[in-house]
Formats: structure tokens, C-alpha cells, sequence
């Protein structure tokens, strides 16, 4: 696998920490050892998150073309955009941010706290739209790129969740690298790895890195878009582009790619009971806190696999901690009482 070949420019701390799950993991009957991969703590930009690891193999192309102006889409409380517009002004770019209403959430300030919130403090320009989700390529970030071409600017396209571009997938096969090595320390493999998947690139990744050592079907996607079919076949062909890029040396088949689609509900950015459940359960049993848009539902994912018994007792499962923390502000009401 030939991943050095890409240049990276550094935007994290380093290698993300893996923390043992212990309370949760006996309070689940003590069968399974889960781990928690803290991507959420990766990096001092406006809280970091998944996005940033993927950044780092765009932006030396975003530079190297003389861009000014980075140019990214997500819905209203989007972590992608937030991201991008924390490394914009690292970089010292200007940024211009598509925010969709890809959720059907009245509250009344779900468009002024939470990740939106952090995008404008950044000095990003925040455009609202009132098209609904999907993961493709959308006329709304289309005409943004045109609307900084005419005011004289450069733009670089940051499709959502990077998964449209080249390059998108590059940063997971990265983190199933730091993995590896982290492994070795800790003197054991991981049996299995949860992540959450809406966009697809970043389980793309995970799949092409852990296939290096024939793992890439112990990566166990947890759909959140309540699309799955859209999500799978966008996570298939990431992977196999990616795996093109880094010559890993075999195809990626539709056996590589594992969704597991019992989560999502009701829909995008719609949390369910077990959701918020799990949410709780988590954050009182190790202090950890994830999202109701996606973190909340890999994390349901995880543990009902582990109460029904789907990993084999004594299995290692490594939970990766994508981000999406500030989400919880703009979904107060759901948590008044905790």
C-alpha cells in the first residue's frame, strides 16, 4: 500500500488516543472489551473531529492550486462545514459554507448554535438553503462555487463529508495505519472496528486500510443516513477508488463493505429512543459524550450487537469517535432533563 506517495499537511496533534471502555464494557456483561478511538480529540481546530484527518491530504492540493477560498456543504448543524471553516482560518483562506435543512427539526435556534454557531464565529460565510438531504454532488454548493469564481476569488471544492473528492478516502486509510501501530503497543489486534457512516468516505478508508491486513469486512458500518442503499454504494465506490489511489493490490468487493442499517432511524439527524439511550448510557458510564445525528447511533449500534450477542465473547471492538459533540446544543430540548 502506497499511502506516502500523497502529500499531508498536518492539521491534528498526532496519533488519536485509544481508551479502554471499561464500565460500559461490564455494564454490557463484561464479555466483550470495547475501546474507543477518540477522533473527537484530535485536533485544537473548533473541536476537530473526522473531517479534519480527511483535510489534511486535501489541503496541500487546495494550496498547491493558489485557492483563496475553501467552498463546503453540509446541513444546518453540520460537523463537515464547522471543520472546514476552523481549518480556512488556520490557513488564513476566506470560506463559504452551504447549509441545507437536510433535517426536519423545528426547534427554533437550531440555526444559530451548535456547530453553525462556530462556523460564523470562524468568519465563514454562512448560506442557508432550504433543499432537504442527500450525499451527492448539489446545485446549491454549485452556485456558491461560481458566485466566488465571479467576485474575482479562487475557490477549492470540499464536497459534503469530503466524500466526493479524489482524495476523500485517504485520511482513514491513515487511521487503520496509526491503528496498526497502535496495536503493537498494546499487544493485541482488534477484532472488530464500529464507525458511523452517512456520506461514506470515511468508512471508504477504514475499509481499504484494514483490507492490508484482511480486516476490511471486521469494519462494521453503522448507517445514519436512513438511506442505506445510497450509503453503501457511495462507501463501495470510494473504496475501490481509494484502493486504486494507494495500490492496494486486490479489488474491493461488495463483500468488503458491512452496513448495518438497524440504527438510522427515523431519519437523517433524527434521533430514536435507543439512540438517545445510548447517548446516556455512554456519557454516565465513561464520561464520554457523542451526538443524536451520528456518533448516538453507532454507538446504539455497538451496544445492541453486544447485548444480542453478535460479538463472539472475548472479542476486542474498537469504537471510533468521529466528533459531532457541539451537535448536542441545537437538540437541548431533547436532553432538558438530562
Amino acid at each position: 500500500m502506497n499511502l506516502e506517495r500523497f502529500p499531508r499537511h498536518a492539521l491534528t496533534f498526532g496519533p488519536t488516543p485509544i481508551q479502554p471502555l471499561r464500565r460500559l464494557s461490564a455494564h454490557l456483561g463484561g464479555k466483550v472489551e470495547l475501546y474507543a478511538k477518540r477522533e473527537d480529540c484530535n485536533s485544537g481546530l473548533a473541536f476537530g473531529g473526522n473531517k479534519i484527518r480527511k483535510l489534511e491530504y486535501l489541503v496541500p492540493e487546495a494550496l498547491a492550486q493558489g485557492c483563496d477560498t475553501l467552498v463546503s456543504i453540509g446541513g444546518i448543524q453540520s460537523n463537515q462545514t464547522r471543520q472546514v471553516a476552523a481549518v480556512a482560518a488556520y490557513l488564513g483562506m476566506k470560506c463559504v459554507l452551504v447549509q441545507e435543512n437536510w433535517v426536519d427539526y423545528p426547534d427554533a435556534v437550531y440555526d444559530r448554535v451548535g456547530n453553525i454557531e462556530m462556523s460564523r464565529i470562524l468568519g465563514a460565510d454562512v448560506r442557508l438553503d432550504t433543499s432537504g438531504f442527500d450525499i451527492g454532488i448539489r446545485p446549491s454548493w454549485e452556485q456558491a462555487l461560481q458566485d466566488v469564481r465571479a467576485a474575482g476569488g479562487r475557490p477549492y471544492p470540499i464536497p459534503a463529508g469530503c466524500s466526493e473528492h479524489p482524495l476523500g478516502g485517504l485520511g482513514f486509510v491513515a487511521f487503520a495505519e496509526e491503528v496498526r501501530s497502535q496495536e503493537v503497543g498494546l499487544g493485541f489486534t482488534f477484532d472488530f472496528i464500529v464507525v458511523c457512516s452517512v456520506t461514506g468516505s470515511t468508512q471508504a478508508g477504514m475499509v481499504v486500510g484494514f483490507a492490508g491486513d484482511g480486516r476490511s469486512d471486521r469494519v462494521i458500518g453503522i448507517d445514519a443516513s436512513a438511506k442505506p442503499d445510497a450509503t453503501k454504494a457511495q462507501i463501495l465506490r470510494v473504496a475501490r477508488h481509494t484502493a486504486g489511489l494507494v495500490e492496494l493490490g486486490r479489488e474491493i468487493t461488495d463483500r468488503d463493505v458491512v452496513l448495518d442499517t438497524r440504527f438510522g432511524g427515523p431519519a437523517y439527524g433524527l434521533p430514536n429512543e435507543g439512540t438517545l439511550e445510548a447517548i446516556r448510557l455512554c456519557a454516565r458510564q465513561e464520561g464520554m459524550l457523542t451526538d443524536p445525528v451520528y456518533e448516538g447511533k453507532s454507538m446504539h449500534g455497538m451496544i445492541e450487537m453486544v447485548r444480542r450477542g453478535e460479538f463472539p465473547p472475548g472479542s476486542r471492538v474498537l469504537y471510533a469517535h468521529l466528533g459531532g459533540v457541539p451537535a448536542l446544543n441545537a437538540y437541548s430540548f431533547l436532553f432538558r432533563n438530562g
